[in-house]
């Protein structure tokens, strides 16, 4: 693992968000996007080397949607920088990780992602990704 590359942060209204964000952080997002096959809009606020990612379910099958539901607003999880999502993947379950996802898709901003479940990881969401086209 590389770093932090962002924090994930689960929000009802991404709107309203990105301006309680913008005034937290002092800078305004630089992006905002849909990922459709995860059913979300998100968008980024640079702040040094990591990011913060809003998300705000744009369906109620999303994952977004189910955690505001059982939780509530808030830190959804933690992403590290990888070389590459796939061979860390395998490295991380043949550790005994449990993987959600057991091949990279395609994320936002131009990454590519894969879950590791909370219970394998002291119920702590984690990402990995890479770039794209790393």
């Amino acid at each position: 693992m590389q770093k932090i590359e962002h924090i994930g942060i689960a929000v009802k209204d991404i709107e309203e968000s990105n301006k309680l964000f913008a005034k937290l952080l002092n800078t305004k997002h630089y992006k905002m996007e849909e990922v459709e096959s995860e059913g979300v809009i998100t968008s980024f606020f640079q702040i040094g080397d990591v990011k913060i990612e809003l998300l705000q379910a744009t369906k109620d099958s999303s994952s977004i949607h189910k955690f505001i539901e059982k939780k509530g607003e808030g830190v959804h999880h933690i992403a590290f920088a990888v070389d590459d999502v796939n061979t860390e993947l395998e490295r991380l379950k043949s550790e005994g990780f449990e993987a959600i996802h057991q091949e990279a898709k395609d994320g936002a901003d131009g990454k590519v992602i894969a879950f590791l479940h909370p219970k394998s990881t002291n119920r702590v969401l984690t990402e990995i990704c890479s770039d794209k086209n790393a």
